[in-house]
Parts: C-alpha cells; sequence; structure tokens
C-alpha cells in the first residue's frame, strides 16, 4: 500500500475496526474509505459500494463475535451473519479487482484439543471447541474461500488467525463480550458497590494469548505490506496467560479489593490457546504494548464509556 491507496475496513467489529482505523491514519494513509450505512449482509449494497468507490486494499474483520455465553445463545445469528459478510465481501473484492485483501479469522478455528502452539497446519486436524463451533465454522469458510480465490484466479486474498483480541472501544457488556471486557465491567460494578467477592465462570485454568487491538491492526497493516502466501498467519503475541491469572491483573487495574471465585460447572472454552507466532516475528514484527499496560488503557476506555453514558 501506498499513502494515496484506496483502503477499506470491511466489518462490524467495532473494537478491531476503530483500531484499524487508528492505526491507517496515524501512519499516514490518507485515502480511508467509509460507509457507515451499507448492510454488509447485503450482497447488492455491497457491490455497489464496491462498483463506486474501487477500493485496492481490504481488511475484512467480519462480523460480529461473542463470549461463550453468547455463542452457546446466539450460534445461527454469529455463524450466517459472519458467512454472509464474508461472503459478500470477497466475492465483490473478486469482481472488482482489489490489489488485495486480507481476512481476519479466529483462533478458535483450532481444534479443541490442538497441539501448542498451534500454528496453520493443525487447522481441521480434530474436533472444534463446542461452545464456538458455528461461529468458527463460519471464520473456517472464509479462510477456505480466500484460498479457492487465491488458488483459481490468483486473487492476492490473504487469510490471518488473530489471538484474542481487547483494548480501546471493546464490548463491555456482561452478557455477550469477552473474558477482559466483561471482567473489568463486573470488578468496576462490583468496587462501586463494595461486593466482598465475584464469580467468574469456569475453573480459571484455561490459558490465552491476549492481543491489545492497536497491536494487532498494526500486524494486520504489516503483513498486507509484507505477506503474499495462501497460507493463514498467526498473528499473536507469542506470551499466554492463565484466566485465574488474568482475573488477577484485572482487579488490580480496576482496584477491586474483593476475592475472586470460580464456578466450575460453567465452561471453559478451549483448555489452551497458543499461537505459535515465529513465522511473524521472522517477518520482523513483534507487539509494543504490555500486557498491564494494555489493560490499563482498557478500563480507561470503559470508564470514558461511562461518562459517555
Amino acid at each position: 500500500m501506498d499513502i494515496n491507496s484506496r483502503i477499506y475496513i470491511a466489518g462490524s467489529e467495532k473494537l478491531i475496526t476503530n483500531a484499524l482505523t487508528r492505526s491507517i491514519l496515524n501512519q499516514g494513509y490518507s485515502n480511508l474509505l467509509t460507509n457507515p450505512n451499507i448492510d454488509l449482509t447485503q450482497q447488492n449494497h455491497v457491490d455497489s459500494f464496491f462498483q463506486t468507490n474501487r477500493p485496492q486494499y481490504v481488511f475484512l474483520t467480519g462480523g460480529n463475535s461473542a463470549g461463550i455465553l453468547a455463542n452457546q445463545t446466539y450460534p445461527a445469528d454469529l455463524m450466517a451473519q459472519n458467512l454472509m459478510i464474508q461472503t459478500n465481501i470477497i466475492c465483490s473484492a473478486h469482481r472488482y479487482k482489489v490489489n488485495k485483501l486480507l481476512f481476519l479469522a479466529s483462533s478458535c478455528t483450532y481444534p479443541r484439543e490442538c497441539h501448542q502452539p498451534m500454528e496453520p497446519k493443525h487447522l481441521l486436524t480434530g474436533p472444534l471447541e463446542p461452545t464456538n463451533e458455528s461461529y468458527a465454522v463460519a471464520k473456517i469458510a472464509g479462510i477456505k474461500l480466500c484460498q479457492a480465490y487465491y488458488s483459481q484466479f490468483e486473487d492476492k486474498f490473504i487469510t490471518a488467525i488473530p489471538s484474542n483480541p481487547f483494548g480501546i472501544d471493546d464490548n463491555f457488556s456482561t452478557e455477550d463480550s469477552h473474558v477482559i471486557g466483561a471482567l473489568i465491567s463486573r470488578m468496576h460494578k462490583a468496587k462501586l458497590d463494595m461486593q466482598q467477592s465475584i464469580t467468574i465462570w469456569g475453573s480459571g485454568l484455561p490459558r490465552r494469548d491476549f492481543i491489545f487491538a492497536d497491536d494487532l491492526a498494526d500486524a494486520c497493516i504489516f503483513i498486507m505490506n509484507t505477506y503474499e502466501a495462501n497460507e493463514p498467519i498467526n498473528l499473536g503475541t507469542g506470551y499466554d496467560i492463565s484466566i485465574s491469572e488474568l482475573a488477577e491483573l484485572v482487579k488490580e487495574t480496576v482496584g477491586y479489593t474483593g476475592s475472586l471465585e470460580y464456578d466450575i460447572s460453567k465452561p471453559d472454552g478451549m483448555p489452551y490457546k497458543s499461537l505459535g507466532c515465529k513465522k511473524l516475528s521472522d517477518l520482523g514484527w513483534e507487539p509494543q504494548t504490555k500486557l498491564i499496560d494494555a489493560l490499563l488503557k482498557t478500563y480507561d476506555s470503559f470508564l470514558e464509556a461511562q461518562k459517555v453514558r
């Protein structure tokens, strides 16, 4: 990409879309295409946008994602929306001959009992985690569709598998957010209400690789400019932490002084998700934000959102 390239960020994920917007503008790119009113689930709307604006580079973040509870409650909604959005964007990108497209998948596309660290060669080698299977299948379909266009038409449609993103403009709902957003929201409320304890779903034992959304956005721009292969590439930090360790860091960040209890009757999700990121590191990219600093920025974002309300 050069600074005048026509760039389009396609998706309904506010967290990643906003981080990409910040990073693209901060790096001096001056032609970011926007259309907040477009319905990405409607092929004719997407086609009209591509025909009119002719984007050259597309970052496809996809449809909505959510935590375990929402994945169990709304599997059809999450699957259908993601399938429609990614298919519409990818097909229009081919039809209007974009220079390059980057599709962001998800680490839940890896098998539940995957070898660690997880590598793209492990995709489709075992059963998926049941609590987010529908969403994962949609993301796998997106990976395979990009690879099919790459193989059949030599379209430069590359795919990346990010670790668990969080950060500024995150979803802080206690019902359908991911773990960091939910923990921040619940611990902040518990602090204000002077609750002596809060209960966290699961055992606290699963381990995850968390990446600050602004670092993820920087990695996306980096591989858009450097990566050409048809095989997916992992975008993570190479560092994993248990949910219980994470909860203690969030507790410190928020200033909550109560105790943390774990409800082992609730599902844990995948037991271990650590991404192998040697390929990304060998290309020359490393994350810039320490986890504790990223949590502080995320909590500041939560507090700002509370003021708006």
